[in-house]
């Protein structure tokens, strides 16, 4: 594992010498210089994981210092040594964007401890940039593909919501997506170079839940031996999604609360306010006017999440989706698992065309990703999908409370099943499209018109049909 690279600045000869002895014995890379002037020089073309700078140097002290790496270098965490007794000097180089200070005669076991947060921190910041790199180019490239008038509504309000900071509930069944909607949001707005830190709220404890939100001190609770930076300081700047909210105890409740209010939040066992500039997205699957009545939920905060609500509709109602999403997991699966699976059979994808799908997305895309593994051919048969997809009564449960369709109602439905494959396949090319379908091309979009299908949603760069549960 690659060490930890320190880059230390401290004009006294013996102090310098001991730390940069001590730093390396406890198994980091250390480069000790005398002023301000040689960090800028060492830091040139250099990556370090932090700076451990003295107040008191030479040409350049350690706040000019402090802010000509902020200016050049942002985020590389930078911890700031002072005399004792000089907390004014210390409070300055916090407000300048120093990550902690030490004053001496220096602890190194305090020392210690800093220098792994601060690493700690830079990590983050390193797999943060990684993370949205990757989600960047996932969405910079192609466009989301949909048939349904309710996603085409849905992606319209995302559209228009993107750009501002306003607070969004993201509302919808298990599986629908709100995951997904929340990175669309956050990479369409102008705090896409910032962090967007996820948390789910019903998969911590109750007990760490705040602790994690908010962070806390040293000695704040039995186990806590050291400060730990809280998910809201992590995403300064940038977004924080908070997936299931419903499932937020009445005390973090009222601390969220604070946050949307007044901008700041304490850590635990602190009792220093911290300001806080990050915009907050939250998701649930939950009825919250229900927990409302119940007093599970607070109305108060239920109205500061709820500015803007984004409601996702379930996979059976947006069945015009259904068969771009099984050609897109289909050829995902078959990737990954090194298989060169072609297509579903007819009698497969009947009933994979007719299921409801509790589960919604997420279900969908398990189903195809057994079938890829099961399959021994080319062609994923029914003998390769789970029986209960086989059953009579799950053909057609959604109509259940409806009339019958009429044969025009149902030949339609075929023609449009069909049509949106034909798109997807050839990758929204309308003229290769039309010759597969064996019409003129200029059928092809009256066609689209009468059904309604739009190919990208205006100017809202998004991925080609990739619709992942959430």
């Amino acid at each position: 594992m690659e060490k930890a690279r320190i880059l230390i600045a401290e004009d006294e000869k013996n102090q310098r010498d001991l730390l940069e002895g001590f730093l390396i014995k406890e198994g980091f890379s250390v480069e000790a210089v005398a002023n301000g002037k040689e960090v800028l020089q060492r830091l040139k073309g250099n990556f370090f994981d932090t700076a451990l700078i003295d107040y008191k140097m030479p040409e350049l002290d350690g706040l000019q210092t402090l802010r000509e790496i902020r200016k050049l270098y942002p985020d590389l965490p930078v911890v700031m040594m002072t005399a004792f007794g000089t907390v004014e000097k210390a409070v300055a180089s916090m407000k300048e964007g120093a990550l902690d200070y030490l004053t001496k005669p220096i602890d190194l076991e305090e020392l210690l401890l800093i220098l792994r947060r601060a690493i700690e921190r830079t990590n983050l910041i390193r797999e943060n940039t990684e993370l949205k790199a990757q989600l960047q180019e996932r969405y910079s490239s192609t466009h989301i593909v949909y048939g349904s008038p309710k996603m085409e509504e849905v992606m319209g309000l995302v559209a228009r919501v993107a750009p501002s900071l306003t607070t969004v509930l993201i509302r919808g069944e298990s599986g629908t997506g709100k995951e997904l909607i929340a990175n669309a949001i956050h990479y369409a707005s102008p705090r896409s170079k910032k962090p967007l830190v996820k948390v789910s709220c019903a998969a911590i404890p109750e007990t760490l839940l705040e602790s994690e939100l908010f962070g806390h001190e040293k000695g704040a609770f039995t186990g806590a031996t050291q400060r730990r930076v809280g998910r809201f300081e992590e995403a300064e700047g940038g977004s924080i999604f908070l997936d299931e909210i419903g499932d937020l105890t009445p005390s973090t409740q009222v601390k969220l609360l604070r946050i949307l209010q007044e901008k700041e939040f304490q850590r635990l066992g602190s009792n220093l306010s911290f300001k806080t500039d990050v915009r907050v997205i939250t998701a649930t699957h939950r009825n919250l006017e229900e927990a409302i009545k119940k007093e599970l939920f607070r109305e108060d905060l239920y109205y500061r999440l709820n500015v803007i609500s984004i409601t996702l509709p379930p996979l059976r109602e947006r069945r015009e989706d259904i068969p771009l999403l099984i050609d897109y997991f289909l050829k995902k699966y078959s990737k990954e698992n090194q298989k060169s699976i072609s297509d579903i059979s007819k009698e497969a994808r009947f009933l994979l065309l007719r299921y409801p799908y509790p589960g919604n997305i997420r279900e969908l895309e398990n189903l195809i990703e057994r079938g890829v593994v099961l399959c021994r051919g080319e062609v994923i048969t029914t003998q390769d999908l789970p029986f209960h997809l086989k059953e009579e009564k799950s053909e057609k449960p959604w109509e259940s409370s409806k009339k019958e369709r009429s044969l025009p109602e149902s030949l339609e439905e075929i023609e449009k099943d069909t049509i949106l494959k034909a798109l997807h396949q050839y990758q929204g090319v309308q003229t290769k499209a039309a010759e597969s379908l064996g019409i003129s091309e200029r059928v092809l979009r009256y066609k689209m018109k009468k059904y309604r299908i739009r190919l990208n949603p205006p100017s809202f760069p998004l991925m080609k049909g990739r619709e992942e549960g959430n």
